[in-house]
C-alpha cells in the first residue's frame, strides 16, 4: 500500500458487507450516495487498494472504525504519513476558509427585519444568548407546582415570561456537546445566534480550526434536482467536492443548519433523511440546527435538545444600548420607558419584539399613548410578518382559518380563561375551546374524532406558526406573555363581540377587579368609539357608593372644598386633589389622579408655590406625618395678600401649638385646619368605607387613564365625563337637569 491508499483485511470486509446489509445498501446505491463511481467501492470489498480518505468515509458511512477494518496497522513510517496528511488537512482548511470568508460575511454579517429600512451590522446589534438545558413544555409540572412559582406581584410585573430554570451561555452549550438541536419561540434569536456563530468562527474568535458551513434548510429543500446534502454544500460554497469532503470526514467543519421548520411538509422526510444520514456519515464535526418548538416530528437520537431563553434585563439593556448607539434618542431614555410600563417591558423578553419597540421608539421618541395599537403591530410581525417578510409559506392543518379567524379563536380562549383567571390551562382544555370554535366554521367535519384531531393539530400550529400560545410544562400550556391575553381579551369585547351592550355590561362588571386594569385600557384603545364603553365606566363608578349617604356627603365636601379655593388649575384635578387629602392616603400622596386629569398640579409639591393647595398639603403633611412639626416652615407671606391677614391668624394659632406636647399636640393642629382652611375632619369611616372609597379612587384613576389613552372619544362624552368626576350623585342629578 502507499501512503495515501489503504486496504481491508478479509475480516474486515465481512465486518463491512454486514454492514451494507444494516443499513439496506447494495455497492451500486452505496456509491452514489458517496458521489463516487462504482469502481473503488468494488476495489474496497474486495480487497484492494484505495484511496486513504476514501476508505476513511466509507468506514464511517457505515458506522466502522477504519483502524479494526485496514489490512494491517499503518506502521511507524506510515504514522509519520498520517501527520503529514494530518498538517495537510489543517492547512486546506485555512485555504478553504479564506475562500469562503467573504462569503460568510456577506450571507451572515447583516440582519434586516420586520420594517428597518436597511441592513445593520450583526456584530453592532448582537446580543449574547443564553440557553435552557431543560425544554420548558417538557417540563413534568402540574398546575399548581407551575402557580408557585409567581406571586401576584410576578404576574403584575413579568407576566408569563419568567422562567426559573437555570440559564447556561449558548457557547458554553456548544463545547459541552457536539451536535446540538437549537428550539426557541418565533422571533427568540435562533437565525442570529447561528450567523453570529458563522462569523466568529471565520473571523477566528470561535474553533478558529474549523470551516463554518451555513445551509439555510429551506434552500436547501428548495434547490434545483434536489441534491444531496453534501453536493449543496459544495456548489453552494463554490470548492472543490474533494476539498469539502475531506474538511468533513477529519471532523473539521462547524455545520449550521438553520430552520428545520422552514422546510415544506413535501420536503419534510427527505431533508429528515439527508441531515440524519449526513450526520452519521461524518460524525467528528460539530453541528448545530435551528428548529422552532412543536414544529416538527422528528428523531434525531445523537443530537441533544435545547432551548433559546427569553432576554432577562440585562440582555435588553445590551440591545438597547447597542441599537441607539450614536443615534438621536438615547438608550436611557428607552431604558426608563421601558421599566414605567411593565406590560411593554414583558414584550421584550422576545427579541424580534424588542426590535419592534426600538423601532417604534426611535420613530417618535416615545412609545405611543394607545398600547393596543403598539401590540396589534406586534401581533401582525408574529402573525403575518415574520414568515412574510422571509418568503416562508407554512402548511397549516386550519388553511379556512384566515388571519382574522386566528384572532378570532385566540380572542374566545383569551376571555373564557382570563375570565376563571386561568393564566395556565391544560391541553384538552384548550382544545376543547377549538373544536367549539372550528366545528361552527363553513365546511367544516363534524366527525368529533376528526374535530379532535384537527383540534390538536391547530394548537401545535398556533404554537410553533406564531409563538402566541406555547407549553409550560408537559401537558399545559399559556399565552406567551400576559400582555396578549389581555389583548385577546379585550379583542373579545370589542371586535368579535362588536361592543353590542351585553358585552360591555360584561367588561365593566369586573371594573372593580385590579388584574382587569390592562383589559379596560387596551379596550378602550381599540374601540373604534370609546363613547358608550367610558359612559358606562362612569355609571359603574358612580354607584359603587351612591347608596352610602356618609360618602356621598364625604364627596360633596371634596366639591364644596374644590370650589372654596382660588386657582387655575382644572376643576376636576383639584377636586381629586382633596379626595386623595380626605382619604388621608399615605405614606406619601402621590397625586396621580389629580395628575391624570391635569398634569400641571404637580407644582403643588414645589415648597415655593403659592398656591392654597400647597399650603394644604403642607399642613396635611404636619398633621400625618409630625415631621418635627413640619408647618414650622411654611413661608406664610408667599401667599396672595387678599388671604394673608386670615393665614397670619392661622400662622399665630401654629406657634402656640409648638408648646404643645404628645397627642394633644396633633389633635389642636387637626382644629385649627377645620377652622381656617375645612379640612382635616375625622371622617371615622368604617372598615367598609375604606375598602369602597380605595375602589371609588381606583376605578376613577383608571377612568382618567383610559381618557388620557389617545383613544377615540367624542368631545361632548368628554366633556361630560369630566365635568361630573369625583362628584355627589345629588351633583350630578342636578348638572344633568
Amino acid at each position: 500500500m502507499t501512503g495515501r491508499s489503504l486496504q481491508a483485511s478479509q475480516e474486515g470486509i465481512q465486518k463491512a458487507k454486514r454492514a451494507l446489509i444494516r443499513y439496506s445498501l447494495t455497492q451500486k446505491a452505496f456509491a452514489e450516495e458517496l458521489e463516487v463511481t462504482r469502481q473503488p467501492i468494488g476495489k474496497f470489498f474486495t480487497g484492494k487498494p484505495v484511496d486513504r480518505n476514501l476508505f476513511v468515509q466509507i468506514c464511517d458511512r457505515l458506522d466502522l472504525e477504519w483502524e479494526e477494518i485496514v489490512a494491517e496497522p499503518p506502521t511507524e513510517p506510515k504514522a509519520e504519513a498520517n501527520t503529514d496528511s494530518r498538517i495537510d488537512i489543517d492547512v486546506l482548511v485555512q485555504e478553504i476558509r479564506e475562500k469562503i470568508k467573504p462569503l460568510i460575511q456577506e450571507r451572515c454579517g447583516t440582519m434586516r427585519v420586520l420594517d428597518m429600512t436597511h441592513p445593520i451590522g450583526l456584530n453592532d446589534i448582537y446580543t449574547n444568548v443564553n440557553i435552557l438545558e431543560k425544554i420548558t413544555g417538557r417540563r413534568r409540572l402540574g398546575i399548581d407546582e407551575l402557580l408557585q412559582q409567581f406571586t401576584s406581584e410576578d404576574f403584575e410585573h413579568f407576566g408569563l415570561s419568567r422562567i426559573t430554570e437555570k440559564r447556561v451561555p449558548a457557547l458554553e452549550t456548544l463545547e459541552k456537546y457536539p451536535k446540538l438541536m437549537i428550539l426557541g419561540k418565533p422571533g427568540a434569536g435562533k437565525t442570529t445566534f447561528l450567523k453570529y456563530l458563522a462569523i466568529q468562527c471565520i473571523q477566528g474568535e470561535f474553533q478558529a480550526e474549523r470551516v463554518p458551513i451555513f445551509v439555510t434548510l429551506k434552500n436547501f429543500a428548495e434547490a434545483a434536482n434536489k441534491p444531496g446534502l453534501l453536493q449543496h454544500i459544495t456548489e453552494d460554497a463554490i470548492n472543490p467536492i474533494s476539498s469539502i469532503r475531506d474538511v468533513l470526514i477529519y471532523g473539521k467543519a462547524l455545520v449550521l443548519l438553520d430552520g428545520l421548520d422552514e422546510v415544506r411538509e413535501e420536503d419534510s422526510d427527505r431533508i429528515l433523511k439527508e441531515i440524519r444520514e449526513f450526520s452519521d456519515r461524518f460524525p467528528k464535526n460539530q453541528f448545530v440546527m435551528t428548529c422552532r418548538i412543536a414544529a416538527r416530528e422528528y428523531t434525531f437520537e445523537k443530537f441533544t435538545e435545547v432551548e433559546v431563553a427569553d432576554f432577562d434585563d440585562d440582555q435588553i439593556s445590551n440591545f438597547t444600548n447597542n441599537w441607539f448607539k450614536e443615534k438621536a434618542v438615547k438608550p436611557e431614555t428607552f431604558i426608563k420607558r421601558l421599566e414605567e410600563n411593565n406590560r411593554i417591558k414583558e414584550l421584550a423578553a422576545s427579541p424580534l419584539l424588542l426590535t419592534l419597540l426600538c423601532l417604534a421608539f426611535e420613530e417618535s421618541g416615545d412609545f405611543p399613548a394607545n398600547r393596543s395599537e403598539l401590540y396589534k403591530e406586534g401581533l401582525d410581525a408574529l402573525l403575518k410578518k415574520w414568515d412574510a417578510k422571509r418568503g416562508i409559506q407554512r402548511d397549516q392543518v386550519y388553511k379556512k382559518l384566515s388571519v382574522q379567524r386566528k384572532e378570532d379563536l385566540l380572542s374566545k380562549i383569551a376571555l373564557t380563561t382570563f375570565e376563571c383567571g386561568d393564566y395556565f390551562f391544560k391541553q384538552k382544555v384548550a382544545e376543547q375551546y377549538i373544536t367549539e370554535y372550528i366545528r361552527n366554521l363553513p365546511d367544516a367535519n363534524t366527525d368529533e374524532e376528526a374535530l379532535q384531531l384537527d383540534s390538536e393539530q391547530v394548537l401545535r400550529s398556533i404554537e410553533h406558526h406564531h409563538g402566541l400560545v406555547v407549553a409550560r410544562a408537559k401537558g399545559i400550556y399559556s399565552f406567551s406573555h400576559l400582555t396578549f391575553h389581555e389583548y385577546f381579551t379585550a379583542r373579545e369585547f370589542v371586535v368579535a363581540r362588536q361592543s353590542s351592550e351585553e358585552a360591555l355590561h360584561n367588561l365593566v362588571s369586573h371594573i372593580t377587579e385590579k388584574r382587569w386594569r390592562e383589559v379596560f385600557l387596551l379596550a378602550v384603545g381599540m374601540s373604534p368609539s370609546a363613547d358608550r364603553l367610558l359612559l358606562l365606566m362612569k355609571k359603574k363608578i358612580d354607584a359603587l357608593i351612591a347608596t352610602d349617604q356618609k360618602l356621598q356627603h364625604f364627596l360633596m365636601w371634596v366639591h364644596d372644598k374644590s370650589l372654596y379655593v382660588d386657582t387655575n388649575y382644572k376643576p376636576t384635578a383639584v377636586r381629586a386633589f382633596y379626595l386623595e387629602l380626605g382619604l388621608g392616603l399615605m405614606p406619601e400622596i402621590s397625586l396621580d389622579l389629580a395628575c391624570s386629569l391635569d398634569n400641571t398640579i404637580i407644582s403643588v409639591r414645589n415648597s415655593s408655590s403659592n398656591s392654597p393647595l400647597t399650603l394644604d398639603l403642607d399642613l396635611f403633611l404636619a398633621v400625618y406625618l409630625d415631621e418635627n412639626l413640619f408647618f414650622e416652615n411654611i413661608n406664610f407671606s408667599r401667599y396672595p395678600v387678599k388671604v394673608y391677614l386670615k393665614l397670619a391668624l392661622l400662622q399665630q394659632e401654629l406657634l402656640e401649638i409648638t408648646k404643645i406636647k404628645g397627642r394633644d399636640r396633633k389633635e389642636k393642629l387637626r382644629g385649627v385646619m377645620i377652622k381656617y382652611r375645612n379640612f382635616g375632619q375625622d371622617w371615622k369611616f368604617s372598615e367598609n368605607q375604606k375598602e369602597l372609597l380605595i375602589q371609588y379612587y381606583n376605578t376613577n384613576q383608571l377612568l382618567g387613564d383610559c381618557l388620557n389613552s389617545d383613544c377615540y372619544v367624542s368631545r361632548e362624552v368628554r366633556q361630560q365625563i369630566e365635568d361630573t368626576l369625583l362628584l355627589p350623585i345629588a351633583e350630578i342629578k342636578q348638572r344633568q337637569q
